[in-house]
């Protein structure tokens, strides 16, 4: 029997360079399946060709099956629930929501009771060799110090409902160790291509660079707190080759990885970088955290700076990632998180040539 890889979460971003690195690895070899809300056809469909011309793939090892993670069975029709249950044997679940502004509502049925409705489907399949989940390294919410990749401890509170609703997820993912073969994947910030400086969305660290984009008209620009707290921001490349090496590793089955930066810069730093490359000036003075939050509770004023308020809660955040077991098992594959000073020229590059693109443009609540 073939490979059968299925994906939920195409045709976004991490997901459709997943797939493409998944079929290098390969040779080529095995069947896609990627799960699809019927709202996003058209777009899935568009992207599946450029990755069958790119790969130089045929279309019957690239197929599109209509479902939504939300429903029982993925809403996915009986014919092809039997189809399916004799040919998957790699499941990457990527689909959820990832605004860190989302109400609870939409991320506990998204994030949660659809990651419920993806393991009821997983634990029926009779060739599954991996399960791989998608978490986030911030699921451990406001604790703070050293935080390792073997922890799983529900934190006293979270910083938003993004954080709260993937450890909800995890949790639930954590729970059938026992009975399948999984591999839990928890990446820092993501952002664009190391080297290219490519991403699909301008949010995370690109809400540093919407804010001084948007000043740069100021004679001065202040540091935003203090910025002592390191933010952990990976770039798309390391993720995508670190989790398809990590999946198909025969050791990697039951671990948690933390795919995050072992020597991570502190937020005045990157700040700084940024600044000093984006629009050539350097940071004076600090205006107050409290007061950046005041002024993003202003709809018009976050809508203006492009910077979403909960954002401002990783400029205090002390928590450090531990990713020596990540780090272990990848030695010897030669890939390592690059180091973010030397992406920061193709990343203010992408910004620029895109940053008036609607398509990267993310509405702020």
């Amino acid at each position: 029997m073939g490979y059968g890889y299925f994906f939920t979460g195409f045709p976004g971003f991490i997901c459709n360079q997943l797939i493409r690195e998944v079929l290098k690895k390969n040779e080529l070899q095995g069947i896609i399946y990627v799960l699809v809300l019927q709202g996003m056809m058209d777009k899935a469909r568009k992207e599946r060709q450029t990755i069958m011309t790119e790969l130089g793939l045929k279309d019957e090892v690239f197929i599109l099956i209509e479902g939504d993670i939300t429903q029982p069975s993925l809403m996915i029709s009986d014919d092809n629930l039997e189809f399916l249950n004799g040919k998957v044997t790699h499941v990457f679940h990527l689909a959820a929501i990832y605004d860190l502004a989302v109400p609870r509502d939409i991320a506990f049925r998204i994030n949660v009771k659809g990651t419920d409705n993806v393991n009821r489907w997983v634990k029926g399949l009779t060739q599954l060799k991996r399960y791989v989940y998608f978490s986030t390294a911030y699921i451990v919410g406001t604790r703070e110090g050293t935080l390792y990749e073997t922890e799983l401890i529900r934190p006293a509170s979270f910083k938003n409902h993004y954080e709260e609703t993937k450890y909800e997820a995890e949790a639930l993912v954590a729970k059938l160790k026992e009975d399948v073969p999984i591999t839990i994947i928890r990446p820092g910030i993501v952002k664009g291509h190391s080297q290219t400086g490519e991403t699909i969305k301008f949010d995370g660290p690109y809400f540093m660079m919407n804010f001084l984009e948007r000043l740069k008209f100021l004679p001065l620009l202040p540091r935003l707190g203090k910025g002592e707290a390191y933010v952990n921001l990976v770039p798309i490349d390391y993720i995508i080759q670190a989790t398809t090496y990590l999946s198909f590793l025969e050791k990697g089955e039951g671990k948690t990885y933390h795919l995050t930066d072992p020597r991570p810069y502190r937020a005045s730093e990157i700040y700084t970088f940024l600044m000093e490359e984006l629009i050539n000036k350097k940071p004076k003075g600090t205006l107050p955290l409290s007061v950046g939050k005041l002024f993003l509770s202003i709809k018009p004023m976050r809508k203006f700076l492009g910077v979403e308020k909960e954002a401002l809660d990783y400029f205090t955040w002390m928590g450090h990632f531990d990713c020596t077991q990540s780090v272990n098992d990848l030695e010897g594959s030669g890939i390592e998180c690059p180091d973010f000073k030397d992406g920061l020229k193709p990343m203010t590059s992408f910004y620029l040539k895109q940053k008036d693109n609607p398509n990267y443009q993310i509405p702020i609540l």
